[in-house]
C-alpha cells in the first residue's frame, strides 16, 4: 500500500512509524519542508520515496501525489490544511485523511472555536473577548483583570500569556505589562492576512491541562487515550508558551489524575463540538481531532483550544502503545468506514517523551537554528528508548542541523513512571551540540514530584466542580458586590 505523509517534523515521524507496523506492507513516501532524516530514512526503508518542498504549496502536492497515485495520504501539521492542500486533493479524487479548510477553523481561528461553543451550548465553554483594533484592545485589557490573552490565529502553540490580576499594589505594572503584550502580539499577528481578528482575550482559569485526541471519519469517533502535554519552556511550568516540551501517557486510557467520569465527559464534550462544527460547515471532518483541556473547579473538564491534527509531541506517545494496525485505522477514517473499529493498546506500561531544543526556542527561531548537532539512536534504543527527528535538517554534508524549533523527541516507556522516567533522563543524554551552543529540555516531565502535584491540585479542583455541580452552578460565574450582593454572570458581556 503506498502511503503519502505531508508534513516536516516529530508529528509526521511518529505517523510514519506508527504506519509502518501494517500489515498493510506500506511503503511510505514523504513531502517535507526540509530534509528531515527521520522521515527520509522511513521512506527509504520501506522502498518509498522523499521529497524536499512546500506542504502548504497546493501546486507542488498535487504535482507530486499525481507522479505517486498514493492509495492514502495523510496531512500531519495544520497549516496545509489552513492552505486548502486536503481540499485539492480530495477533488483530485484521492483518499485523504485530514480536515478540510473549513473544518480546520476550528483550530485557525480561536474566535471561531468558542463561537461555536456558545452557539450550540457546549459544556467546557470559557466567556471571551476578541479584538480587530488595537486601540479598542489596549481599553479593554487595562481593566480586564484576570485575564489570558492569545493570538486569535493557531501560532504552532506560542504567544499565550496568563495574567492574573489579583495584587492591587501591581496593577499599574500589571496594565503596562497587558498594554505592550497587546501591541506586541497585534504586530506579530498582521503578518497572517486569514484572520479578520488579531487577539482574543479569554477567562482565565486554574487546573490541571491534558489533551484528548480522537479519529473521525465525520460520523464515527474512535477516542485514543488521554495524554499531557507541557507547553512552558521551562521546568516546573515556567517561561514562554511552546508547541510542547514533552508529555505522559498512561496506564491506560485515563492519566493518574484524571478519572473515567472526566476522561467521558471530555470525550462528549469533543464529540458535540465535531457535530456543531459539521452544522457550521455542512463538510464532514475527517482526520484526527483534539481538545486541549484543562481540569477547573469552573466546569470540571473545559476547553481551552481545539486542534484540527493529532498533538505534537502527543501522538508520539502512542508510538510504543499501539497495538492495532494504525494504518488501517486511518485508511477506513479517511474512506469513512471507521464505525465499529476499535483501537487496542498495551495498557499496562506508561510514556513519557522528552523534547530536545537550541537555546533560543521558542521566541527567537533565528538564534536556535543552524547549529550542528548528534543523537546517538543506538545507545538510546540499548534503553529501550526511541528516538523521533523532529525540527533538524540533514545538510549537504550529512550533518545534521537545528532548524529553530525542538529538535528531537525520545520516547520512553516503563511499567511504571518511575522506570520510564529513569529511561528518559538516560536517554537525553545521548543528544549533543557539536557547535558548543546549549541544548535544554525539561527534566521536571514524568517526574514524582510533579506526578504528586499534579494529582494535588486536580483533587481539589475536583472537589470545587463537583460541588458546584450539586448546587447547578457548574460555568456560572459569581461575584460578590458591596450593597448589591452576589451577582451571576457578570462578564456575560464578555462574549463577543
Amino acid at each position: 500500500m503506498k502511503v503519502l505523509i505531508i508534513g516536516s517534523g516529530g508529528r509526521e515521524h511518529a505517523i510514519a512509524k506508527l504506519v509502518r507496523r501494517s500489515s498493510l506492507n506500506p511503503k511510505i513516501f514523504v513531502v517535507m519542508d526540509y530534509r528531515n532524516p527521520g522521515l527520509e530514512r522511513e521512506a527509504v526503508e520501506t522502498g518509498g520515496k522523499w521529497f524536499v518542498a512546500s506542504t502548504t504549496s497546493v501546486g507542488k502536492v498535487l504535482e507530486i501525489a499525481n507522479e505517486l497515485s498514493p492509495d492514502l495520504i495523510v496531512i500531519g501539521p495544520e497549516e496545509p490544511q489552513f492552505a486548502g492542500v486536503s481540499d485539492a486533493l480530495r477533488e483530485k479524487g484521492f483518499t485523504v485523511f485530514g480536515a478540510s479548510m473549513r473544518c480546520a477553523e476550528i483550530e485557525k481561528s480561536k474566535v471561531f472555536a468558542r463561537t461555536v461553543m456558545w452557539k450550540y451550548n457546549i459544556d467546557g465553554r470559557l466567556y471571551f473577548k476578541a479584538f480587530r483594533d488595537v486601540e479598542e484592545a489596549r481599553k479593554f485589557i487595562e481593566f480586564a483583570g484576570d485575564v489570558v490573552i492569545k493570538p486569535a490565529r493557531q501560532a504552532g502553540g506560542k504567544g499565550v500569556k496568563v495574567l492574573k490580576d489579583t495584587q492591587a499594589y501591581l496593577s499599574k505594572d500589571r496594565s503596562e505589562v497587558k498594554r505592550s503584550y497587546v501591541d506586541k502580539l497585534f504586530t506579530e499577528m498582521s503578518s497572517y492576512r486569514d484572520i479578520d481578528y488579531k487577539i482574543i482575550v479569554e477567562q482565565r482559569v486554574e487546573g490541571v491541562e491534558y489533551t484528548a485526541m480522537v479519529i473521525t471519519d465525520g460520523d464515527y469517533v474512535l477516542s485514543l487515550p488521554l495524554i499531557q502535554d507541557h507547553p512552558h519552556a521551562f521546568e516546573y511550568d515556567i517561561g514562554p508558551e511552546t508547541g510542547g516540551m514533552g508529555s505522559i501517557q498512561g496506564p491506560g486510557w485515563v492519566l493518574p489524575f484524571i478519572t473515567f467520569d472526566e476522561y467521558r465527559k471530555t470525550i462528549e464534550i469533543v464529540s458535540k463540538v465535531l457535530k456543531a462544527l459539521y452544522m457550521e460547515t455542512k463538510e464532514p471532518y475527517i482526520g484526527a481531532f483534539a481538545g486541549q483541556m484543562m481540569l477547573t473547579g469552573v466546569w470540571g473538564p473545559t476547553v481551552i483550544e481545539f486542534y484540527s491534527r493529532f498533538g505534537d509531541p502527543e501522538i508520539s506517545n502512542l508510538v510504543p502503545i499501539v497495538e492495532s494496525d494504525f494504518l488501517e485505522i486511518l485508511d477506513r477514517a479517511a474512506e469513512k468506514r471507521l464505525a465499529g473499529v476499535k483501537l487496542e493498546i498495551n495498557e499496562d506500561v506508561v510514556t513519557i517523551v522528552k523534547a530536545i531544543a537550541p537555546a533560543g526556542y521558542p521566541d527567537d527561531k533565528k538564534l536556535a537554528s543552524n547549529h550542528t548537532i548528534y543523537v546517538d539512536e543506538n545507545r538510546i534504543r540499548e534503553l529501550s528508548c526511541e528516538v523521533l527527528y523532529a525540527s533538524v535538517e540533514l545538510g549537504s554534508n550529512n550533518m545534521m542541523y537545528t532548524k529553530g524549533s525542538r529538535a528531537f523527541e525520545i520516547v520512553c516507556s516503563g511499567k511504571d513512571y518511575e522506570e520510564a522516567y529513569r529511561k528518559s533522563e538516560n536517554a537525553v543524554q545521548f543528544v549533543e551540540s557539536l557547535d558548543g551552543w546549549p541544548l535544554f529540555y525539561r527534566r521536571d516531565i514524568g517526574s514524582r514530584e510533579l506526578l504528586e502535584d499534579r494529582i494535588r491540585v486536580a483533587k481539589r479542583v475536583r472537589e470545587v466542580y463537583m460541588a458546584r455541580a450539586s448546587n447547578g452552578l457548574l460555568g456560572k460565574v459569581l461575584i460578590w458586590l458591596p450593597g448589591e450582593g452576589v451577582i451571576e454572570n457578570p462578564l456575560i458581556g464578555f462574549v463577543r
